[in-house]
This record gives C-alpha cells, structure tokens and sequence, in this order.
C-alpha cells in the first residue's frame, strides 16, 4: 500500500509539472457577478459568460453555480462580454478594459419566444461536476440504462457499484445513504433494493455523489451520500415525452412524462407501468464438521421465480408567488403487486457423502404495497442575491401485504404472513444568508419522524403457532432532531466551508408478542470541514473530514427471525449500537487537452462497526444456520480511486474508474443466545485484507450515426470476519439510432452479456480455523436480459453538447 500511495503522490506530481513554469503570464483579475431570470429573478445555473480577448481574440468564461454566481479569472485587457443560456436571448455587455477586479453585478435575461420552439433539453453527455463537498454526474445519454431502472443508473456511476442482490455500495462501502431530491422518500419505500429497481431511469436527472457531506446533510451513512436528482420540466408551453420498453425475460414498460409551464407555474409528472419476469437462482453447500473431520453434507438449490407488476405517478405543481419566491406541491402514489415462487430442493448426505433424505420445499409469496408521499416546498430568494429560505414539509406513509404459504414435498406445512405499514413525516428549514461576494452562513434544522409496525405470523398448515414460534408484532418509532450551522469562503484561489451538526435520535422498540419494551436515546455532535485551492486553470485540490454514524434499520433490531428456509434463518439484535466513522478525503482533479482525471486518497476509522455473524444452532437433531448482526470492534479503511474521461475523437467517448481499499478489523469475540436460552461463545479473528473495483465505459459512433456503446465491470475478492467473496465480472451492449429528425430514439440493449454476474462466497461458521460449518454459496438475483426501448419527444429537441471551451474559471458552490 505503501508503495502504492507514492506512485499516486509521484504521479500527481508529474501531471503538475507538465503544466511548466506558472510564472511570466500576464497579471490576471478576477470577474464577478450573477445571472438572473427576467421575470422571476430566479437563479440561473450553468448559465455561460464568454469572455473574448479584442487583442487576440482568445476565448475565456465560466459557468454560473447553483446561486446564479460566477467567478472567472482573466488576464487583464480589454474583452467583449456575452452571456448565454438554453431557451434565452443572448445578452452583449459593452466592450470593456479589465484592469482590476471587477463585479459585473445582476445581468438579467428574458426567454425567447421563437427558440423555445427549438430547444433541445435531452442532454447527450455524462459530465462531472466538482464541488467542495460532492461530485455531480450528470446522466445524460447512458445508452446502457435505457429502458432500466434507479439500481442499472447507480451501477453506472463512477465509485458506485451494485451487487446481485441490490446492495449499493460507495468505495465498497454499503452504509450509504440514498435520497431523491436531497430528502428521504417513499420512492426509496421499505425495501430499499427492490423500490430502486422501481424507479425508471428516464426519470432520473443526475446523481450527486458525496463522499465528504457538508453539515447540511444527514450523518447517517459513513461512506457517504447518494443524492438522485429527478427530472422537472423547466420548458415554458407543454412538452414532454413517452417511453415503451419490452425485453426477454418478460418485461414491458411504458412510461410518459409531461409537463406545462406558464410565467405563473409549473405542472409536472413523471407516471410509469411495468411488469417484469424476474428469474434467479442461488445454491448453498454446507458442509458440518465436529473437531475437523467431516459428519455430514447438505445442499440447498433455489429456483426464483419473480413475477411483479408495478404502477407509479407523481404531479407537482410549481406556483410563482413572486419573482422571487415559489411554492410546490406534489403528490406521489405507487402500487405494487407481486409472486415469488421460490422452489428450495434439499438434499442430505452422510459423512461418505452418500444421500439420505430430500426435500422439495416451495413458498410461494404474495405480495401487495402501496406507497403514497405528499410534499409541500416554499422558497424564497429575497432580492436575488443570494439570500435564500427554504422551507420543506413530507408526509409518507407506506403498506405492505405478504402471504406465503409454504409446500414440503407436496404437502402444506406452514402459512405465513406479514403486514407492514411505516408512516414518515419530515420538517425542515434551511436559511442561506450571502456576506459580500465571495462567503455565506448557513443554517437550518431537519425533523424526521418515522412510526413503523409489523405484524408476522407463522402458522401450520391447520392454521396453529408451531412450539418454536417466530411470529411477533413489533412497534418501532425512530424520531431524529437535527441541527446545523456552516459558513463558506473564497478567498482568491482559496475556499472552505466549515460546518457542525447535532442529532438528537430517540429509538422506542416494542416487542408486543412478549412485552418487551427498549429504547436507544442519544445526542451526538457531527463536525465537517471542506477545503479547496485551484492551482492554476485546469487543476485542483480538495481537502475534506466528516463524522458521520450508521444506525440500525428495523430489521436489524428485531429480536424474531425471517427464514428464507427451515434451516436458514435471520435473527436480529436489539442490542446492536450505532456505528460511528470519522472520513478524510484528498483529492485532485485535472484536465489535459482531451483527458480529465479525477482521483482522490481516502481514509475512515470507524468504531463498533455492524456485521453480520453467522452460527450453527442445532434444533431437533437438525443444525440451523443463523445470521445475526452485532457490534465488533474497530475497522481503518483506506484506500485511493483514479476517474477518467478521454475524446480522442468526435465519434469516441472513454471513460474508467479504478477504486483500491484496505481495511483492518480488531479480533472480536461473539456471544450468542441460542434459542432455548444457552450461550456459546465465537472468536473472530482480525481481518486485513484488500480489495479493488474497476470499471471501464465506451462510447463510438458508427455510420449512420449509430451510437454503441460498451461498460466492463469487475469487482475484487473480497474477505471479511467469517466469509470470502469472489470476483465478479459482468458487461453490457447498447446500440441506438436517433429518428423522426431526433425526435426519438431507439435503444437496443443487454445486460449481462455473459450472463456471469454471480455472487460466490465461502462462509466459515463458528472460529474460522476451526469452523463447526463452511457453507459455499452462490447468487445471482437477476439473469441476463435483453431489452428494446423506444423514446418519443414531443415539443422537445435533442440538447447536443456544447462545444468545451478553454474555460479560465467556474462557478463552484459551497454545497448541496
């Protein structure tokens, strides 16, 4: 590692000295000022400001933040100014002799009646964004999500990765936070995993990735944030557009979005139906040991077969109150219905590996929920200069029905039902007030409020409690008060934000089925600093700490047990603590010619960290295998990832990403509490090991103006406490062709060529040197799939990309 990290640190060395002697260039000044909406004076991001030398004519600018602000740096001289931006007029500033700092002050445009008939708003390209505390993918035209869903979009984002099951990861780390427009979300719903795979990808904007969150967001999640953007129609007149997917296996897609804004508001909805086959199959071998030597065999092969029908919508309304101020109201609904026939055929043998029994074992699960949220936003922007208050109200509430009634060879064995419904509320304000040009203050406070209840039953086939009964009912509240203060500067080449937040969290568990009451109540302190300098036009460095904690999901907490099979279950831990990390971010962005490099070094020291353990407990002569979730000791991750796009041409796009980490875990013992009441004791030895991810994406564009596109995934080995992952690898095809004068596109697409995406693991029960069990396993949640999408704009025009200027300076924000 060591050796590792001075390659890293000699190479970014190299790439400034290829930048030559920074002295002898003329004497810069920096340019200042904002860019406004005529009519309502609202901020207008990424807005352009070209600067052209009268001398020799050498092209320099920027582009607004999300204030409307810009900051360009420019050798002194006399330059023509123009302002550019989608949809309105050009505005030409007076010729004029640049020989200080100067505040160009409000610049105002109005729209353009004649091209907003030709506008092009469907953006081509993925572009990165930097910020002090985050970095902005821009979706664009990632031909390999087309006809996808939220999970395909995230697994396409550089430093995110999506395993078989779901599970998103952030630098191998899966404590991250997902939020949809900066707030929780029903969208996001009880099930996590299986609500994304819900969400189209046409629906998605942008994706913001933060590694080092400013105060104003959330503690919770210790590798960091994923916040995901939506689209919102930002067009005057009616527009929108409508997508239809089908594919093998089974599935079928349509999805319209419309929208139609006036001076005075804004209506906008995204709806959505689908139905989808989703086969998978997993296999389990265990093999039972006493002292070392072999007393028996077991294997477990399971047949998915996932059958879902799925109806979303979402209409807002965005009302002007002012020039400067707004409120929106929108209304979210989803209905899901479900079968998963899960076929789990048992085989047993003895110690000469000779079969003694086997059982054929099908539950076959029902499952409805409905999802609704209503969302209520006020903001106001004062007099336009930068001065904001923004006010947010939420209201969640989300119900699921399962029913799973479970054969054993052909006969009924066992009913079981569960019944979840979770009601979320959220208050939040937040005031941004601007001193001088170049620094703010920030504050604001958050409260969330979740209520969540599950009723789990689990009967035989006449409808009687087994004598080791897992049914319980559960009332769970979460209430968490936050708090938050930061200020931000920019001081030459030289700015900063330094931020702290407080969170009350008050945690009541109510077992119900046994009157068992707990409660988990705390109040931690979460500072945040963020650094960044730019060394010279094209290069820059960002320094970034966070704190930041983990706490337990419900599931985790829940002392009853999920069984997947009769000998396969899932148990929690209402005495599980909250995790805590302390995060430090280095990193180092530049661009030469036609090649951008992002790369960053990273290290968090995380305390109590959250792992599954798994046991062998023996009921009736038979072994179960248990996975609990605990507390161990410590954990120091560290590690390094390199980011990169390259044009050679016009008609190639490159990009990669490579991520290496190490990780260290103290040795840990375990005590568990069997069910009839007796203890056994687990050591667990420490762990260091490493692992990396690569990921490689190509774009080329073929005759007849056919677009190809390719993305290479592959995921390291990785070991933990108990288990052994092995690598997985996986690709993807795309093919699409504009049509109908680029009113619509056509997508043909292939998830999983090679059909190899596959978890395998080895899991080591009990002391891993002496194990009592060592399970090999393999998963796979979804099978390769081929799709066609077609996309039909209307009122609406391709956004082709615009040319990339040598840009001197840009608008970089002080946070979210």
């Amino acid at each position: 590692m060591k050796k590792i990290t001075v390659l890293f640190l000699l190479f970014s060395v190299t790439l400034l000295a290829q930048r030559g002697n920074y002295g002898g260039k003329p004497p810069k000044v920096t340019i200042t000022g904002s860019i406004l909406e005529n009519n309502s004076n609202v901020p207008l991001e990424y807005a352009t400001i070209v600067l052209t030398n009268l001398k020799n004519n050498k092209i320099t600018g920027g582009v607004t933040n999300t204030t409307g602000k810009f900051e360009i740096q420019i050798p002194k001289g006399s330059y023509a100014v123009k302002v550019e931006y989608i949809g309105f007029k050009t505005k030409n500033l007076p010729n004029k002799l640049f020989s200080e700092d100067f505040n160009l002050g409000t610049i105002l445009l109005s729209e353009d009646a004649e091209k907003l008939n030709e506008v092009e708003i469907i953006a081509e390209k993925s572009t990165v964004e930097i910020r002090l505390d985050k970095k902005i993918y821009n979706v664009g035209k990632d031909m390999t999500v087309k006809g996808g869903n939220a999970s395909d979009v995230l697994d396409n984002v550089p430093s995110v990765n999506v395993d078989a099951e779901g599970a998103v990861s952030l630098r191998g780390n899966e404590n991250v936070r997902i939020l949809i427009d900066g707030k929780p979300s029903a969208l996001v719903g009880l099930n996590g995993a299986d609500a994304l795979r819900n969400l189209p990808a046409d629906a998605i904007e942008k994706v913001e990735v933060i590694t080092s969150p400013s105060a104003r967001y959330d503690a919770e999640g210790t590798a960091g944030i994923l916040n995901i953007i939506l689209r919102k129609g930002k067009i005057t007149g009616f527009n929108g557009s409508i997508n239809v997917t089908t594919g093998y296996p089974a599935m079928f897609r349509v999805a319209p979005n419309l929208n139609y804004r006036t001076k005075k508001f804004n209506l906008f909805s995204n709806l959505g139906y689908s139905y989808r086959k989703g086969p998978g199959n997993s296999q389990s071998y265990f093999t039972n040991l006493e002292d070392g030597v072999v007393q028996n065999y077991r294997n477990e092969d399971r047949v998915f077969d996932r059958k879902n029908n799925n109806f979303n919508g979402s209409l807002g309304m965005e009302y002007y109150l002012t020039k400067n101020s707004s409120i929106t109201g929108s209304f979210f609904y989803r209905d899901s219905n479900g079968e998963d026939i899960a076929t789990n055929i048992t085989t047993n043998f003895d110690a000469n590996n000779i079969l003694t029994s086997t059982e054929n074992r099908i539950e076959n699960e029902n499952e409805d929920g409905i999802d609704t949220q209503f969302s209520l936003n006020y903001t106001n922007n004062f007099d336009g200069k930068g001065k904001k208050l923004i006010v947010d109200l939420q209201y969640g509430d989300s119900d699921e029905t399962e029913l799973a009634p479970i054969t054993e060879n052909d006969i009924l064995i066992e009913q079981n039902s569960q019944t979840t419904k979770s009601v979320d509320k959220l208050f939040q304000i937040d005031y941004i007030h601007p001193i001088g040009e170049n620094s703010q203050f920030e504050l604001g406070h958050k409260s969330t409020l979740q209520n969540l209840n599950s009723d789990f039953r689990v009967r035989d086939a006449n409808g009687n409690p087994f004598d080791f009964d897992p049914s319980n009912a559960i009332d769970f509240k979460q209430n968490i008060y936050a708090f938050y203060a930061q200020y931000g500067n920019k001081i030459n080449k030289f700015s900063y934000l330094l931020g702290l937040r407080t969170e009350i969290t008050d945690i009541d568990l109510n077992v119900l089925t046994t009157n068992q009451f707990s409660d988990k109540n705390y109040t931690e302190w979460f500072p945040t600093v963020n650094f960044g300098y730019e060394l010279n036009d094209t290069d820059n460095l960002t320094l970034g700490y966070s704190r930041r904690l983990r706490r337990p999901r419900f599931w985790f907490l829940n002392p009853f047990e999920s069984r997947s099979s009769a000998t396969n279950v899932f148990r929690g831990n209402p005495d599980i603590n909250p995790m805590f990390t302390s995060s430090f971010d280095l990193g180092y962005t530049t661009k030469i010619k036609k090649l951008t490099l992002n790369s960053s070094i990273y290290y968090q020291y995380s305390t109590d960290i959250i792992q599954m353990v798994s046991i062998i407990e023996e009921r009736n002569g038979t072994n179960v295998f248990v996975r609990q979730p605990t507390n161990l000791n410590n954990e120091q991750r560290y590690g390094f990832e390199f980011t990169s796009n390259y044009s050679p041409a016009k008609w190639a796009r490159l990009s990669a990403t490579f991520n290496y980490f190490k990780f260290k875990t103290d040795a840990f013992t375990y005590v568990y509490t069997t069910s009839n009441g007796e203890q056994t004791t687990t050591q667990l030895e420490a762990v260091n090991n490493n692992s990396w991810f690569t990921r490689f994406n190509a774009r080329i564009t073929l005759p007849a103006k056919v677009q190809w596109q390719t993305r290479i995934m592959y995921r390291g080995a990785q070991e933990d406490a108990q288990s052994e992952r092995k690598g997985i690898f996986s690709a993807d095809l795309s093919f699409s062709k504009d049509l109908f004068k680029e009113k619509a596109t056509l997508v043909f697409n292939v998830r999983d060529l090679l059909n190899s995406r596959k978890r395998e693991n080895t899991t080591y029960n009990g002391d891993r040197l002496n194990p009592t069990s060592i399970v090999d396993g393999s998963f796979q949640w979804r099978e390769r799939q081929i799709s066609l999408s077609f996309t039909y704009r209307f009122n609406q025009k391709k956004k082709r990309e615009r040319p990339q200027r040598n840009y001197d300076g840009g608008g970089e924000g002080f946070g979210g």
